[in-house]
């Protein structure tokens, strides 16, 4: 049972951002369904460190880009916690290629995790969240940066963000929110992998606060957004990123 009455679903929250999130949200008094693509095992830990805190959490399986999958964790959280309440979608990829040099299956995969998996858990969102509830996607700061590589990853997000302001306007009437959360670049295995040491102490340092963000400054904003204290907060995108953009 959760702590304050409400249930979260958290895509993609095995690791990194997602995970980070997830826990936020349980110590906020939630139960969370901790989603994961892959093998059970890092899920399992954050269900257990959630547990362990004295919240209340499970682990279940989907790939986002699949639509019956993601219809599938929808409803085993309402038959699990009786209903949901927020949906953040934090499921995602960030492939980087120079755009002359993409290759097909390098833009296929990023379309259908990033773009169709989050169409596909916003529109079971749009059908399930409870009045009152909150749906939270997650974008990216990078958007304004034109930072060579990351054209596909960027044109992904841009797409996240303007399906989050058509859905705010088509969930009128039913008291619900729909917002993005666009980190600047997180101490996350996603973002760090690949990047020389030069090029990560050079993008902390794009910020006025000259650090890499951390997952738990990301897991803020969503709390905020997700909680009382952000119920006037609607069809926007927060740049949480340090002041770099």
């Amino acid at each position: 049972m959760s702590k304050n009455g409400k249930v979260a679903l958290v895509t993609g929250s095995s690791r990194g951002i997602g995970a980070e999130i997830a826990v936020r949200l349980a110590a906020d008094g939630y139960a969370v369904v901790v989603n994961y693509a892959g093998g059970v095992g890092p899920a399992q830990e954050v269900v257990d460190k959630i547990k362990a805190a004295g919240g209340d959490a499970i682990a279940v399986q989907a790939d986002v880009a699949d639509p019956a999958a993601v219809a599938a964790i929808f409803e085993q959280t309402e038959k699990t916690f009786g209903g949901i309440d927020v949906v953040v979608n934090s499921a995602g990829v960030m492939l980087q290629a120079r755009i002359a040099e993409l290759p097909d299956d390098m833009f296929d995969r990023s379309m259908a995790i990033n773009v169709k998996g989050t169409f596909n858990v916003c529109r079971e969102a749009a059908n399930r969240v409870r009045e009152g509830g909150r749906i939270i996607n997650i974008s990216t700061s990078v958007i304004g940066m034109r930072l060579p590589t990351y054209g596909l990853y960027v044109a992904t997000k841009a797409a996240v963000e303007a399906m989050t302001q058509v859905l705010t306007q088509e969930m009128r009437g039913r008291n619900i929110t729909v917002n993005a959360v666009a980190p600047g670049p997180v101490a996350t295995e996603l973002f760090l992998h690949g990047k020389s040491p030069e090029l990560i102490d050079h993008m902390a340092k794009l910020n006025p606060l000259e650090r890499l963000g951390q997952p738990a400054d990301i897991a803020r904003v969503v709390s905020f957004v997700a909680g009382p204290e952000g119920a006037w907060v609607n069809g926007q995108v927060l740049r949480a990123n340090g002041g770099m953009c």
